[in-house]
């Protein structure tokens, strides 16, 4: 069916609870590249939940699916010429770029990106993206090499700036046979986030707003087969970067070594020693909030072995051991200090006592404190904490990880609000 405006109607959505959608209209633009498959997905969950869908398909992106088949699922016309008689004389590209609530880019290429941040309108794609005085969110796909590339990066600091929405890219094995960010957000992901944009969710007070999290481990090596480690298993620092996501946040979740999948719509960078993790963490800088749950190895080897140390009639070999990088510490006097900055005391014995401590000692403004004498607690999926801060301290009863989460993140929320 049609609306008297052209765009294509159909009846409430299928997602209980929410209100309806029928009257929202996304104009979509896929970019060139293998990810515009999912553009196909996301165009079918867009009309099961009421959305109308206007696609404009780049000349590249038409590569990768048939006009007819973007067609067939938007139930509308596919728009793909600048210079189309037919078109500008109807519609126009102007119009075009000003009919929707929402313009989405999906995927939005590294060079769709580049066009955009420099205002160039060179196709029909680019000149809708000039053009629009609607909301625009964009969700990357790129080679990992792509994705880090100073040019890139500084378009996205620009595009940022200028307003434009984000969601992903996911981290994750790529058609080129790499792997590392730069893959696109998976279709429901893509979904939630135009709903989010598409109602102005009030349960995403965050959105805006960029965050730090570690999480995980970190593994110092003593010879090329053997490690220094921890028990942690990464569950709370994983569960807290999704639940800021969730409140809209632009998270970057730096991991040690985790079993874990990178949650939707967040930028997970893999590190394995706390010197790496320090750089990554710098290099998310600036950020508003950084939640730093990760267990970091107080010391490490001071000389790596070039070769497995064999093991002798002598004893054990002595191991002299270095002071690592204090990160919290780090972040919390950071020229580009976030506005928040949140530890994590994991602690044996005398917790709250040593929380109170280390906040004073690190310049933070809270510390999350748990006994991980509590079995079930380092690598299990439930815990308890008590929230320490200048103001006092805030016991919370044992919950599951996720839960513990979702508090925590809506703490930090209600702090910026």
């Amino acid at each position: 069916m049609s609306s008297r405006s052209g765009w294509p109607t159909s009846g409430p959505p299928e997602r209980g609870g929410e209100a309806a959608l029928d009257d929202k209209r996304i104009l979509l633009i896929v970019g060139g590249g293998i990810a515009a498959y999912k553009a196909l997905e996301l165009t079918r969950l867009l009309r099961k939940a009421g959305v109308g869908v206007r696609p404009i398909l780049t000349k590249a992106g038409a590569e990768f699916v048939t006009p007819l088949s973007l067609s067939a699922l938007a139930e509308d016309k596919v728009y793909s010429e600048l210079f189309s008689l037919t078109d500008e004389a109807e519609m126009g590209h102007i119009e075009l770029s000003r009919s929707a609530d929402l313009v989405v880019v999906a995927p939005a290429t590294a060079d769709l990106m580049a066009k955009a941040a420099n205002g160039l309108a060179g196709d029909l794609a680019s000149t809708t993206l000039l053009a629009t005085d609607k909301p625009v969110l964009m969700a990357p796909a790129m080679n990992v090499r792509m994705w880090e590339h100073p040019a890139t990066r500084r378009n996205l600091e620009t595009l940022r700036r200028d307003g434009v929405l984000f969601v992903g890219p996911d981290e994750g094995a790529m058609a080129c046979g790499e792997f590392g960010p730069g893959r696109m957000a998976e279709p429901a992901a893509i979904l939630q986030a135009i709903l989010d944009a598409l109602t102005g969710a009030a349960a995403r007070p965050l959105t805006g707003r960029r965050a730090i999290v570690t999480a995980g481990p970190t593994a110092e090596p003593i010879d090329p087969v053997r490690l220094i480690t921890n028990r942690s298993s990464g569950k709370q620092g994983y569960a807290i970067a999704q639940a800021l996501a969730a409140l809209g946040a632009d998270v970057t979740l730096v991991s040690g070594p985790t079993a874990l999948p990178a949650p939707a719509g967040v930028a997970r960078v893999a590190v394995e020693t706390a010197r790496e993790m320090l750089a990554a963490c710098e290099a998310a800088l600036p950020a508003d909030i950084a939640v730093c749950v990760a267990a970091v190895a107080d010391w490490r080897p001071e000389s790596l072995g070039a070769q497995k140390i064999k093991k002798g009639d002598g004893g054990p070999p002595p191991i002299s051991l270095v002071e690592n990088p204090d990160i919290l510490a780090t972040l919390s006097k950071a020229k580009a200090r976030p506005a928040l900055v949140v530890g994590f005391a994991a602690e044996t014995n005398d917790v709250e006592a040593h929380a109170r401590a280390k906040l004073d000692r690190k310049g933070c403004d809270w510390i999350v404190a748990n006994d991980v004498s509590v079995q079930g607690t380092m690598g299990g999926d439930d815990n308890a904490v008590a929230i320490v801060s200048k103001g006092g301290i805030e016991r919370w009863e044992r919950a599951p990880k996720a839960e513990v989460a979702r508090r925590l993140a809506a703490r930090i929320a209600a702090h910026f609000a």
